[in-house]
């Protein structure tokens, strides 16, 4: 599967000397474009950033849109499908389009389809969208 093979190349970026937990995300674009993302840690943890948000502020800042957004898949070498953080969730819940397909893998070859909002069904939304 074209989506898993761009998850295992993002997750060979990760920068990960302290907890040797690789995560890699691979954001498909309707125009058949992939946007990598991998976990990348720090010295100060809190500074330590999440392969979905890297992928996600990557795609952002490139000038692509929440429109151009087909799927997402995020895959570790964990014992099921990998899980998103909290806040990995809520970013993904405001930045992918409502119903946008994510893919959870693992190495293994154990995948979950799910959507943003059955990984976060109460997720914090503005009642405005905004400034702009």
């Amino acid at each position: 599967m074209k989506q898993i093979d761009e998850a295992i190349k993002a997750r060979e970026k990760a920068y990960v000397p302290y907890s040797k937990f690789k995560v890699g995300a691979a954001i498909e674009l309707k125009d058949g474009t992939y946007i990598h993302g991998a976990n990348i840690e720090n010295a100060s943890f809190g500074l330590t950033n999440c392969a979905e948000r890297s992928a996600l502020y990557s795609l952002y800042s490139q000038g692509y849109q929440k429109e151009d957004i087909k799927s997402m898949t995020i895959i570790a070498n964990d014992h099921g499908p990998v899980s998103p953080c909290g806040a990995c969730r809520q970013v993904m819940h405001e930045l992918l389009p409502k119903g946008t397909k994510i893919i959870l893998a693992n190495t293994q070859g154990k995948t979950l389809e799910t959507t943003p909002d059955e990984l976060l069904p109460y997720a914090f939304i503005l009642d405005e969208k905004p400034n702009e």
